[in-house]
């Protein structure tokens, strides 16, 4: 029987040339599998033909849209995940779900190998490679461009040479990678650090410099899920949809930063994330209102390394896995509503409510109604200092 191939497949240059380049470089036959996280572009059947035009077996295509905003961006606004905090994790949440999708297709296609267009610069690569690991160890992995020396220009030739049905003239002076909750942008003139972003960088978000009159929006969440915009049911996805619509009309979620690549080197990335930034941003002030304080500042520190796995490729992780436990017990009282003004680039919180607040007015006030007892305070803080005051005694008598 020929083996078969299991391809990554993006419809662009380097995964259309990978088809051809695999079948005569290992005699295999490819299956394309192509994913849709809510990246726009060309239809999914567009793509589809393509991948057989260029000589795939197989085409294999996914809407997973609503499987990638309820099982991937959920969780990541429930952990509040910013990588560094500033990085919502675009790229590095749907890479788990591109290779579910890809064990899946190699167990359906008695494939025996998986293969992907990255880099060996880059995050994505480990990304794929250990999800891979996780949930089919069977696996061995191609990767062309890494390690069979398929550099742009060899991929143009061989496209060209082959009659491959796809534009080998048109090149972006960026890489770009977008899904539903955001937009990545890096190379190019973006490589000197000391160049700032120009706006034809930009697509998910507006101009926050432009004048607008700002826009008022309330966000109701359920269990730390986002449910309804202004009172109007929606399913996650389109909650997101929504709220990057709107919130990217404002300039919100645009973040220009040089980050700690998990393969060690720094990266220049500009990022767009409107939705994502303006849905965390409320997610964390509705947790600042039902999270009672020890389980929220234990949370913070859970809340960073869940992101810190997922970027790093652990999705699949055992302790990934037991952080979803706690992160989800976190957000059981998760359930009110944040009001967000959006203007000039900003997602500001101007209101929240929820019938599980801890927020007490008789205890917060200091006007006349106050039902705190003021007195309790001196006794609290002879006994909190103690240690403190007795350590003092003892460095004073000793030195």
């Amino acid at each position: 029987m020929t083996e078969r191939v299991v391809l990554a497949y993006s419809g662009g240059l380097d995964t259309s040339v990978a088809i051809g380049w695999i079948a005569e470089e290992t005699g295999a036959e490819v299956v394309a599998v192509a994913i849709d996280c809510g990246q726009g572009g060309e239809d999914l059947d567009v793509i589809r033909q393509r991948a057989l035009d260029c000589g795939a077996v197989e085409a294999v295509v996914a809407d997973a849209k609503d499987e990638f905003a309820n099982e991937y961006c959920v969780p990541a606004l429930q952990a509040n995940a910013l990588y560094m905090d500033r990085y919502p994790l675009v790229s590095a949440l749907s890479r788990p779900l591109i290779v579910k999708h890809l064990a899946d297709a190699a167990r359906y296609h008695n494939a025996t190998l998986v293969s992907h267009g990255c880099t060996g610069k880059g995050n994505d690569q480990v990304r794929f490679e250990a999800g891979l690991a996780a949930l089919h160890p069977e696996l061995r992995v191609l990767a062309p461009v890494r390690d069979s020396g398929m550099t742009r220009d060899k991929a143009i030739a061989f496209a060209e040479e082959k009659g491959l049905p796809i534009d080998v003239t048109k090149k972006s002076p960026y890489s770009i990678d977008q899904n539903l909750f955001g937009r990545a942008v890096e190379t190019g003139f973006l490589e000197d650090i000391w160049n700032s972003p120009v706006e034809d960088v930009y697509s998910y978000s507006d101009d926050p410099a432009v004048p607008r009159e700002p826009d008022e929006v309330v966000i109701t969440f359920t269990a730390g899920v986002p449910t309804a915009i202004d009172g109007k049911e929606l399913t996650p996805l389109q909650v997101i949809e929504e709220m990057n619509r709107r919130a990217g009309a404002h300039g919100v979620g645009r973040i220009d930063m040089v980050e700690d690549r998990l393969v060690g080197i720094k990266s220049r990335e500009v990022y767009e994330a409107p939705g994502a930034i303006a849905l965390i941003t409320a997610h964390q002030e509705l947790e600042n209102v039902t999270v009672e304080r020890e389980l929220a500042r234990f949370k913070r520190g859970v809340d960073q390394r869940w992101g810190e796995l997922v970027y790093d490729g652990l999705w699949y992780s055992p302790l990934k896995s037991a952080l979803d436990g706690f992160v989800k017990d976190a957000n059981r009282h998760v359930t009110g509503d944040i009001r967000l003004e959006l203007n000039g680039g900003r997602a500001v919180v101007t209101g929240r409510r929820s019938e599980a607040s801890l927020y007490n007015y008789e205890l917060a006030t200091y006007d006349t109604g106050d039902a705190y007892d003021q007195t309790m305070a001196r006794g609290f803080i002879d006994v909190w200092s103690m240690p403190a005051k007795i350590a003092s005694l003892r460095d004073q008598r000793m030195s």
